[in-house]
């Protein structure tokens, strides 16, 4: 007896394997190369874990004590405690007035899963969001999903090679009233002294002489030259912020210049969401660890939100997943083992500049047509080429290098073993389409 299906109409969803890792894989050339993994590589080619993170696994997988029970609702507290610690300093001074709090998540995406629903309930005018990123960001279709508007900017300026923090302030300007800007990666952006001081003084942000030091060292001397008037132009607008942390560390080297630019929102009593993801800066990328953050005006308010965001989540995973958080809380309250951590994160981070320095270097020493200094003016693992359409094809279809249409790959897949095919490669493939622009 033949019987129709329920699913009869349900047709075959796009593949979540990107088209561009599946044409590698179907690639029979000895000497293909992929340039365009997520996570940070070793020189040989393994996902980079930090040095620390193994001793731990294994402690925590022969420690006959633990309690393998459901954690609570809001996760495991010593965690979300440790996490924020990190974020912004044990001293700060959200942290002393204790109106920071946080929820355990589960997945890298689970941070904007359970902001974007609260929000959706508890923001009713804010239909739009604006996600502001050195690249498109996965958490869009998050968004788009719950039913929000959602249009996106990239700081990558392709024609001048470079990070344009000016992009933050267009998009500010067009904004309608009571919209939610999402802002990734943009300790990546690599911003100079007169930026900061252009993107403050428009988001209504006017440090005193005093708060300076504590704010951003690196940008003292040109501030202290700048009266920042108060600006008009968001004080009205009730734009509420969502930032994405999830290479802290991993930018700079230095774990508080990655996150400094929280400092301004903090003092200035903003409030905002962040998703704090900590499974690329420890190499755990299976585990998916990380914390969805609420600063509120005080105390009282954040145990609204936070009951708020609780009751969410057993709709949507309940109770949270341990191991990984238990790997992070480990180091992280251990002084000894923190430090080794820090390290072995530092040790990547220089690893990342001299692999660009030496990119840059082998095309200068070739001759390679243009500047290609915007290689080392950027921050992180992940930087653009500065490539066009037709040179991206030509490695691909010429030389087998595999890397996304935009040129931004992730620099710790280039080693001392491909570094001289891909550089040489690079050369061919400006010289070849050279007029074609």
């Amino acid at each position: 007896m033949t019987t129709l299906s329920v699913f009869m109409d349900v047709p075959l969803a796009q593949k979540l394997e990107g088209s561009l890792l599946k044409t590698y894989k179907q690639d029979s050339c000895p000497n293909k190369i992929f340039l365009a993994f997520r996570v940070c590589q070793t020189s040989k080619g393994q996902p980079w874990v930090s040095s620390v993170v193994p001793k731990i696994r294994l402690q925590i997988a022969q420690d006959p004590s633990l309690n393998y029970e459901y954690l609570p609702v809001n996760g495991m507290r010593s965690f979300t405690e440790a996490a924020l610690k990190l974020l912004f300093g044990k001293h700060n001074q959200v942290i002393v007035e204790n109106r920071v709090g946080g929820v355990h998540i589960v997945g890298d995406n689970g941070a904007f899963q359970l902001g974007a629903q609260f929000l959706k309930i508890w923001r009713k005018d804010s239909q739009i969001v604006y996600i502001i990123s050195s690249k498109k960001e996965p958490y869009g279709l998050v968004f788009q999903d719950m039913g929000f508007t959602v249009r996106e900017y990239s700081f990558w300026d392709s024609k001048q090679l470079c990070m344009d923090a000016n992009v933050l302030l267009n998009v500010a300007e067009q904004a309608p009233h009571d919209c939610i800007f999402v802002i990734g990666n943009i300790c990546d952006c690599n911003l100079t002294q007169s930026q900061w001081a252009m993107l403050m003084a428009n988001l209504k942000v006017s440090p005193t002489s005093a708060q300076l030091p504590s704010l951003m060292p690196s940008i003292i001397s040109s501030i202290n030259l700048i009266l920042f008037p108060f600006s008009f132009l968001l004080q009205n607008k009730r734009i509420f912020l969502f930032f994405d942390i999830s290479n802290q560390g991993l930018s700079t080297g230095d774990l508080e210049k990655d996150t400094g630019f929280l400092q301004y929102f903090v003092s200035q009593g903003f409030e905002f969401f962040c998703s704090q993801s900590l499974s690329k800066n420890f190499g755990i990328y299976d585990e998916g660890v990380g914390i969805l953050v609420v600063v509120a005006l005080n105390n009282e308010l954040l145990l609204c939100v936070l009951s708020q965001l609780m009751k969410l989540t057993q709709a949507l995973w309940l109770n949270p997943p341990t191991t990984g958080a238990r790997i992070i809380t480990s180091i992280l309250c251990n002084p000894a083992l923190q430090e080794e951590w820090k390290q072995s994160l530092k040790g990547l981070v220089e690893n990342i500049m001299l692999i660009k320095e030496k990119v840059k270097e082998k095309l200068r020493l070739l001759g390679t047509p243009g500047s290609w200094d915007h290689i080392t003016d950027q921050n992180g693992s992940h930087s653009y080429l500065g490539l066009n359409i037709q040179q991206v094809e030509y490695l691909i279809k010429k030389k087998h290098i595999y890397l996304p249409k935009n040129s931004r790959i992730n620099f710790t897949c280039i080693n001392a073993h491909n570094i001289d095919y891909i550089t040489q490669s690079i050369n061919e493939a400006v010289l070849s389409t050279k007029g074609l622009d």
